[in-house]
């Protein structure tokens, strides 16, 4: 017996799917372009460590605030019209950047250059319109998978800017958001839930009253906004603490990048048959371990023993650090995709605001915490800072999942109601 057609995707979800994972992957790789190209401006402009947080981070504010309202103007007039239009428009600023000279330029182009990083507030109901309840954390996780764009830049962008250095970058990436542009418009389809939200933009924001829009913008801070983050940061923190080269240094950190962004579509597949919940809260204890050995700094310290002093040296060494990025990457990825399908789940009327508010969320924890981690490493002199502040972070998101969602569901697996 054939599947009732409730059940089955919509007619062109598939290439939809794929072109707008494209889209969104280019999206990415602009969005973290100032990760690599930001290494040799920091040295041009002699800048601190806050300094480059700043640069590195000024883009995802703009593609953090405005996730919500392009989300909105998603259900309005559909995600083919608002992702065209996205890509069309953001390919100049980002061509402007090639001409900057001082940082407050850069700082300003990458106000607008941001916008690129919306994208994914775009896409996300979009591409979940076109398939069943079943198959949509699938849908959103492969969608999602887009963050590969992360990787993409660390392999791609260094090799442009040595071959051409670093001001052809932007111009290469401007051209390839055209032609993006293009392709996307001429595979995409009709959204199917264009102008169906109904209600007044207050009537919208009624969601806010609802305690799990908070939760998942918390889970999503953190799985995304330290996935971005880190994605940017890592590439001089490695090129520091190793002494490797831009090239070597932007290769190695996509070991973080690489499984945080591929292996999402397979964090939605848990999801469908695990459940939101179970792949959220496994994925932050995994983080949790991860980051704790990722915080302890290179450290030397004595011991007086009875046959006299004894000195021990722990450091990760770059091996284990890789290994240790890799699986973080992984449980951020799964993290991520689980979010998100706890957003198809329990807001299937309101996913363009939604996906929005929780977007945004973490596009501010990709904003904020790269200008945090160069205010503790200014402060405390420590590069593995970065860690330990991201390990406090993915504490407090097991404690309140704890609370308002472990501890409701009784031994035999049913929820009781949260209290």
């Amino acid at each position: 017996m054939n599947p009732p057609l409730m059940d089955q995707p919509l007619p062109r979800a598939y290439p939809v799917l794929f072109a707008s994972t494209l889209a969104f992957m280019v999206c990415f790789v602009v969005w973290m372009m100032f990760g690599v190209v930001g290494i040799p401006i920091r040295d041009e402009l002699g800048l601190n460590a806050f300094q480059f947080g700043l640069l590195t981070s000024t883009p995802v504010l703009t593609g953090a605030v405005f996730r919500l309202p392009l989300g909105m103007w998603t259900d309005r007039y559909g995600g083919r019209v608002v992702m065209t239009a996205l890509l069309l428009l953001c390919a100049a600023p980002v061509y402007m950047v090639s001409y900057a000279e001082a940082l407050w330029e850069f700082l300003l182009i990458g106000l607008f250059l941001g916008l690129v990083g919306a994208s994914f507030a775009v896409g996300t109901p979009y591409v979940a319109r076109f398939f069943p309840p079943a198959r949509r954390g699938f849908a959103m996780g492969f969608f999602g998978a887009g963050t590969v764009g992360a990787a993409v830049n660390l392999f791609v962008t260094p090799v442009l800017l040595d071959r051409y250095g670093w001001r052809m970058v932007p111009r290469i990436y401007a051209v390839m958001l055209l032609v993006t542009a293009a392709l996307f418009w001429v595979a995409a389809a009709r959204d199917p839930g264009a102008g169906k939200t109904g209600g007044s933009l207050l009537a919208q924001f009624q969601v806010l009253k609802d305690r799990r829009v908070w939760r998942y913008c918390q889970y999503y801070s953190i799985t995304f906004g330290g996935f971005t983050a880190l994605s940017l940061w890592i590439p001089q923190y490695m090129k520091a603490e190793y002494g490797l080269g831009i090239a070597a240094a932007a290769g190695l950190a996509a070991g973080f990048s690489l499984p945080g962004s591929v292996l999402r579509a397979v964090g939605g597949v848990l999801a469908d048959k695990l459940g939101a919940q179970s792949t959220t809260w496994w994925c932050l204890w995994v983080a949790w371990v991860c980051l704790f050995l990722l915080s302890y700094p290179d450290t030397t310290f004595t011991v007086k023993t009875i046959g006299g002093e004894a000195s021990f040296h722990i450091y990760l060494p770059i091996w284990l650090f890789t290994g240790l990025l890799f699986v973080l990457g992984v449980s951020f990825a799964f993290g991520m995709a689980s979010t998100f399908k706890y957003v198809a789940d329990d807001f299937p009327d309101n996913m363009g605001v939604v996906s929005g508010i929780v977007g945004l969320a973490g596009g501010l924890g990709g904003f904020l915490l790269p200008l945090m981690f160069g205010i503790l490493m200014d402060w405390l002199q420590i590069r593995s800072s970065s860690f330990m502040l991201l390990y406090g972070v993915v504490w407090v998101s097991l404690i309140i999942m704890y609370l308002s969602e472990v501890r409701s569901v009784s031994i035999a697996g049913v929820r009781r109601p949260a209290k």
